[in-house]
């Protein structure tokens, strides 16, 4: 039997062994790097060189690491580091830091730790070349197998997971002018420090420091795996230029087609989608808002305004394999995304941004926060907030919510008389619809786009599909004069709402019904 005064011993010992000293680097150093990028001029990364740039995706993802190589592998440390090499669309090296008990140290580029498709890529990478970003790894399911679950590369980009799924939808630190005239800037995280968490930690923290043409940024994540992924950013901007339509918390995705859209000629998978709704909650009516999203015909953007935003996310709710049957890709096992505000959130809007796209290799829809207040030359905007990686139900939502949408032609049959209208069908489940008896007195409340112009809503109504077990609204709408009116549709019981706002362009509707491009 050990002794007290031994058994003191041991557990001091393990203290210092695994414990992290009391903050040996800080997340006001990396906010006083921030500001003095911003006060200097612009100075862009220098590119890795032209024949990493220049490799094809097939012979990048070829470069392999060896997670025998992983950082923090012989420690206690449920997390681990992989690092990720330049080449393709990594142009540019990232600095990485390690912060323990013996201070700052960086995380030197080892040559050894990959393994290369040939021996003449292999000689020709630098032994010097550095890191273009790096993977977290955890334990999500009851063993010890390491997971990956996060990962930073690629401009300001990084992607999460939760334990039942596999990488789709991606973050970043902050989206500058997207979807304007004017061209999108791409600011980069140009440097992070990772904290090493104390052994049996399940929660670690990352800095990162951000730069651009326009704006810099201090960014401190602490992170949280498990079968949901929440990740609390806590950021503060410094603005070196104005902005014209700075984004917070953007979530970046794609949508190629989906039950909602036409499928494309020679397609034979029912729906390809990495997410297919946008997701709002405005807290302060206590309202929910679905828009499924789409592949439009030329650019969309959508400007979403709420009292008191709750949060937002795009989720995917088609978590079905036969809703895609796609044995590689395993779109039904794609993240959704929940931004939850935490401090620094004024008045502002959600942003939605749909871009059309011919292939699935192109992340087209991005979705985020415009603040209203000042983002000219000088400003500072400190801010925080929650972000989840998980299932559909990441969000915390409890009313009932939209599972599908379809677009038919109103003038045919099992759609309706009415020529140049449409049948619109909305099937809701969830919350409370799940507590009903199917002769529930369910009704419809949709509106189209206001009497101005707007959609000429002919017919609603409410039936229950035994079949799915599931509360559907019927719509039979005609497009107005108005150039796109939005449509809105909810299922009440004694005018007390069920679910969600379903919301839907009609003009996007049209193009579904007719098939065009």
């Amino acid at each position: 039997m050990r002794s007290g005064t031994g058994l003191l011993t041991l557990l001091t010992l393990q203290y210092f062994l695994y414990a992290i000293p009391a903050q040996a680097f800080e997340f006001g150093d990396v906010v006083d790097r921030a500001r003095t990028l911003a006060e200097g001029k612009y100075e862009s990364p220098p590119e890795v060189p032209g024949f990493l740039r220049d490799l094809d995706y097939q012979n990048y993802q070829a470069i392999r690491f060896n997670p025998e190589m992983s950082l923090w592998r012989e420690g206690r440390s449920r997390f681990q580091v992989m690092t990720v090499p330049p080449g393709n669309f990594y142009t540019h090296t990232v600095k990485l830091n390690e912060i323990d008990a013996d201070g700052v140290e960086p995380i030197p580029f080892d040559k050894s730790a990959y393994s290369f498709p040939d021996s003449e890529l292999a000689k020709r990478v630098p032994a010097d070349l550095g890191h273009a970003g790096f993977k977290l790894t955890f334990p999500l399911g009851e063993g010890t197998e390491q997971n990956q679950f996060l990962v930073f590369a690629g401009a300001s980009y990084f992607r999460g997971v939760g334990a039942d799924n596999r990488f789709g939808l991606s973050a970043r630190g902050i989206a500058v002018n997207t979807g304007l005239p004017s061209g999108e800037e791409f600011p980069s995280f140009v440097e992070f420090w990772l904290e090493r968490p104390a052994a049996g930690s399940d929660r670690m923290r990352v800095y990162g420091l951000l730069n651009g043409p326009s704006v810099s940024g201090a960014y401190r994540f602490d992170v949280h795996p498990g079968p949901t992924t929440r990740i609390d950013v806590t950021a503060e901007l410094f603005f070196r230029n104005a902005v014209e339509q700075p984004g917070l918390a953007p979530l970046t995705s794609m949508f190629y087609y989906g039950e909602n859209t036409k499928r494309p000629v020679g397609e034979w998978r029912p729906q390809v989608h990495d997410s297919d709704g946008l997701l709002i909650h405005d807290a302060g009516s206590d309202e929910w808002l679905w828009r499924p999203l789409v592949n439009p015909s030329r650019l969309r953007l959508s400007y979403l305004q709420v009292n008191r935003l709750g949060g937002f996310g795009l989720i995917q709710r088609d978590t079905a394999f036969h809703q895609f049957e796609d044995a590689e890709a395993r779109y039904d096992l794609r993240p959704s995304a929940w931004v939850s505000p935490r401090q620094g959130w004024s008045d502002g809007e959600v942003v939605l941004v749909e871009i059309p796209t011919d292939s699935e290799t192109n992340d087209n829809i991005v979705a985020f926060w415009k603040p209203g207040e000042d983002a000219s030359a000088g400003a500072h905007h400190p801010f925080a907030y929650s972000l989840s990686f998980g299932g559909p139900d990441v969000a915390g939502q409890e009313t009932g919510w939209a599972v599908k949408t379809f677009v038919g032609d109103g003038d045919r049959t099992g759609g309706g008389d009415a020529e140049n209208a449409y049948r619109i069908i909305v099937d809701f489940a969830g919350g409370p619809l799940d507590e009903l008896k199917p002769g529930a007195a369910v009704v419809s409340n949709v509106s189209g786009g206001g009497d101005s112009g707007g959609a000429e809503i002919i017919e609603h109504y409410v039936e229950f599909i035994e079949a799915d077990n599931n509360w559907r609204l019927s719509m039979l709408v005609r497009p107005g004069k108005a150039a796109d009116p939005v449509l809105r549709g909810q299922l009440l019981l004694d005018d007390k709402p069920l679910t969600e706002v379903w919301t839907y362009s009609l003009s996007e509707a049209a193009r579904a019904a007719q098939g065009g491009s």
